[in-house]
């Protein structure tokens, strides 16, 4: 009798653990919490975090809460590798989501960490092409690409006969990316780029591109730069009398752009975007939004960055429910892979076995006299 009921017992903790962790989904998230990116970073885990916590309130995913274990990786490539794969060590994982940076996230598949780990990583917060092409089965992309991005600012500048562009860049994949949509776009039109510049990463040191892009006399300069070296640039080009017509890639928080270079620099700064306007509450998806953050996250202020990760949320919250109770990687990628013109609420986007890219949505916003993006 007395093994009996210790047996008993002990089926009894094991029944308790395995209820406790069928409770629980566990996401990975690796962010840049701190350097030269901290600002973005905290909004990509923000607007994460503002969706699983609406979906846990409702019960979850068959029952299961999400929880979303976040790790800063400072904006560094070897953090970024170090850190995946301390989560990936641990099973309970079951995906990644909006990671940071098109260098990191190369370095990842170059060192196979997605396909030894097994799991797909959802809605990375970068354009690369080096991440979309050659095709990988591991990334779902929720955005456009820096190419779709820059093809559609050349092709604005062009429709205003302007042909005299220069590019600053950040020297590393994530620059060199955006370059090269540039580049390739302005090629489509027979015309080559006037003057390119490049600053080193994590740093603002922009002072050099500036000198190089002024003495070029450009008409427009579109940067491939993230929020402090987009606003040094910013700033110091303006200051010391530069003219041109300056465009930034989606990355940057207009709002740090402002604060960091000041109004009167900044105005009239054209941003590339790649979710709709998250300003308006036109679409069912933007009301959503707004309503989640000002419930869960009521300090926090519309942004662009939060948008677009609570859009990646929505994704892998809806492959969760798909992949059935107790979900395992392979499962949760085969689900993601489902989602074929699935809508968000106003947004659609096409996944399937051949194709990791949602959307190819692209549009132009500009800071306006108020500081604030107008359309």
């Amino acid at each position: 009798m007395r093994k009996l009921r210790c047996w008993v017992g002990g089926l009894l903790v094991s029944l308790a653990a395995l209820a406790a962790s069928a409770a629980e989904v566990v996401i990975g998230q690796v962010a840049p919490l701190s350097g030269v990116l901290a600002s973005t970073g905290e909004q990509m885990v923000l607007g994460g975090k503002v969706y699983f916590d609406a979906v846990n309130a409702q019960g979850g995913v068959h029952g299961a809460k999400i929880r979303l274990q976040v790790e800063d990786d400072g904006y560094k490539v070897d953090d970024t590798v170090r850190l995946t794969r301390a989560m990936l060590d641990h099973p309970e994982v079951v995906a990644l989501f909006g990671f940071a940076g098109t260098a990191n996230i190369a370095q990842l598949l170059a060192d196979k960490v997605l396909e030894q780990g097994g799991a797909a990583l959802v809605a990375p917060y970068t354009g690369g092409e080096v991440l979309r092409t050659p095709f990988n089965p591991w990334i779902f992309h929720v955005r456009a690409g820096y190419a779709d991005e820059a093809e559609h600012m050349v092709q604005q500048l062009a429709t205003l006969g302007i042909t005299r562009i220069a590019v600053m860049y950040q020297d590393d994949g994530f620059g060199k990316a955006g370059l090269a949509g540039v580049e390739a776009a302005l090629e489509r039109r027979q015309l080559k780029l006037v003057a390119v510049a490049g600053y080193e990463r994590n740093t603002d040191n922009v002072d050099s591109a500036v000198q190089t892009i002024r003495a070029m006399d450009a008409q427009a300069v579109i940067m491939i730069a993230v929020n402090k070296p987009a606003a040094a640039f910013t700033k110091r080009y303006r200051e010391q009398g530069g003219g041109a017509r300056l465009f930034n890639i989606s990355v940057v928080d207009p709002a740090e752009i402002v604060k960091l270079a000041g109004l009167k620099n900044a105005h009239g700064l054209a941003i590339s975007q790649v979710v709709p306007y998250p300003y308006r509450p036109q679409l069912p998806v933007v009301r959503e939004y707004q309503q989640l953050l000002k419930k869960y996250a009521p300090e926090a202020e519309i942004n662009y960055t939060s948008f677009e990760t609570f859009l990646g949320a929505k994704v892998l919250v809806e492959a969760l429910r798909r992949a059935g109770p107790q979900p395992t990687r392979a499962r949760v990628l085969r689900a993601l892979e489902s989602l074929q013109g699935f809508d968000l609420g106003g947004v659609t986007l096409n996944y399937g076995p051949n194709n990791r890219v949602g959307s190819r949505f692209v549009e132009v916003t500009v800071i306006g006299g108020n500081g604030r993006l107008m359309k």
